[in-house]
């Protein structure tokens, strides 16, 4: 009975020490288990700061390659003919103008007509044609260039001689031609188009068509990024691609009054276009006599991108109104 006795109370012991022992392990699972979370929360805490780092480091190198490549506004204005403008495209142009604030424009020539006779290869068919003047003409272009820089008075106006703007020099040269070069430079002093159009005054840069400029074979040609501009060459139905041929870059052009498009993909520089936007004048001149044009109000926009390309868009103006300006009412809304 004793030995029963003996054996009950060692077992209880045992169990004694056994229970014990689990709970010391018991303990020490527990504190390694609060160890290891504090770890485990420890590297979550460093993990979401690695990463809340590098989505900073995006952004800000997102925002510094934003800020390298600046989106730039340009206005295209085609031939405008001085006294022959169209007062309703103009109007239309101008208020596209002071929604789209450009930073630069270029005008394209032809924005003096130099009719009458300045026009000597022309001779009058109509008696209201008659009644031109060389002195409305500059007053017309003057209130438009002063119309111009009241929309865009943070832009930079370049201006590049036409045909009709190089009737002057012509006419200087032709009548002055005894007298020489001196002669010559005292009449420009009076009636050239810089002086009458007041351009250095204004600000505005202007480009002859007796001179070359950035380098370019073209007189009166300038390259603004990758794209170049002139008064126009060829006049005929695909003078868009007699351009693009010719010149073999990107080149917006005026002349024709006719808006036209050519594009070609080159092995060298990729795509490349010619645009001509149309033009801001009367449509329909006496001496086109019955016979309908194919002219067209528009003016262009270049969205230049630095370092990159550029979007060149055409914006017609019909009867007054401008396409493009639907459009902006529907991205101001």
């Amino acid at each position: 009975m004793s030995i029963s006795r003996n054996a009950t109370k060692e077992r209880a012991q045992e169990f004694a020490r056994i229970e014990k022992t689990a709970h010391k392990r018991i303990e020490t699972l527990e504190a390694e288990i609060a160890r290891l979370r504090a770890a485990n929360e420890k590297l979550q805490s460093a993990l979401e700061s690695a990463r809340a780092s590098r989505i900073k480091l995006r952004l800000d190198g997102h925002a510094r390659k934003r800020k390298g490549s600046k989106i730039s506004v340009r206005v295209i204005i085609p031939d405008t003919h001085g006294c022959y403008i169209d007062q309703a495209a103009a109007a239309a142009l101008l208020a596209d103008i002071k929604r789209l604030k450009p930073d630069s424009v270029i005008l394209l020539g032809d924005h003096l007509d130099c009719g009458g006779f300045l026009a000597e290869h022309h001779t009058w068919g109509y008696v209201a044609e008659a009644a031109y003047r060389f002195e409305d003409d500059v007053n017309a272009t003057n209130q438009f260039l002063d119309s111009l820089q009241q929309a865009a008075p943070s832009a930079t106006i370049e201006y590049l001689e036409g045909n009709h703007e190089r009737r002057i020099e012509k006419w200087i040269v032709t009548d002055t031609l005894r007298g020489g070069q001196a002669d010559a430079s005292f009449v420009a002093s009076l009636f050239s188009c810089e002086v009458v159009l007041h351009l250095s005054k204004r600000g505005i840069a202007f480009y002859k068509q007796g001179q070359c400029y950035d380098g370019c074979y073209v007189p009166a040609t300038i390259q603004r990024d990758n794209c170049h501009f002139t008064h126009g060459v060829y006049t005929g139905i695909h003078a868009a691609r007699q351009h693009l041929v010719k010149y073999n870059t990107n080149i917006w052009f005026g002349h024709t009054h006719r808006m036209d498009t050519s594009t070609k993909r080159t092995v060298a520089s990729g795509p490349i276009g010619a645009w001509n936007p149309g033009c801001m004048c009367q449509l329909q001149p006496y001496w086109a006599h019955q016979n309908l044009t194919d002219w067209m109000h528009g003016y262009g926009v270049q969205l230049v991108q630095s370092g990159m390309g550029h979007l060149n868009l055409q914006i017609p103006v019909i009867d007054g109104v401008s396409y493009l300006s639907p459009l902006m009412e529907r991205g101001a809304a």
